[in-house]
């Protein structure tokens, strides 16, 4: 019935989400509490990208299918959650650019 969710991303998929989600926390300038959330919570990614898909109902009128999907099959393996905070770490890491 669900098949989309059993699709792993890929590796292009993987670094675009990781890459428009870092983007998105830098552009807000909320790198740290970002890592600190990402930190506390690594253990409980699986779990919750499973609860995203459980509340899919819920989240899909806010954030849209593709973001629900695409983010609850990010986020079920660990290794992409250490890819978004190195990602995050460097971000935060870089010289602010100077405003005109």
């Amino acid at each position: 019935m669900f098949d989309f969710w059993k699709d792993e991303l890929t590796e292009e998929e993987t670094e675009a989400l990781i890459a428009k989600a870092a983007d998105s926390i830098h552009k807000r300038k909320l790198e740290m509490p970002a890592i600190l959330a990402l930190e506390m919570h690594k253990p409980l990614s699986f779990l919750g990208s499973q609860a995203a898909l459980a509340f899919s109902p819920f989240l899909v009128p806010i954030f849209g299918f593709d973001g629900v999907n695409n983010y609850s099959r990010l986020f079920a393996k660990r290794e992409n959650v250490e890819r978004l905070l190195d990602r995050l770490d460097r971000l935060r890491s870089q010289p602010e650019e100077a405003s005109e």
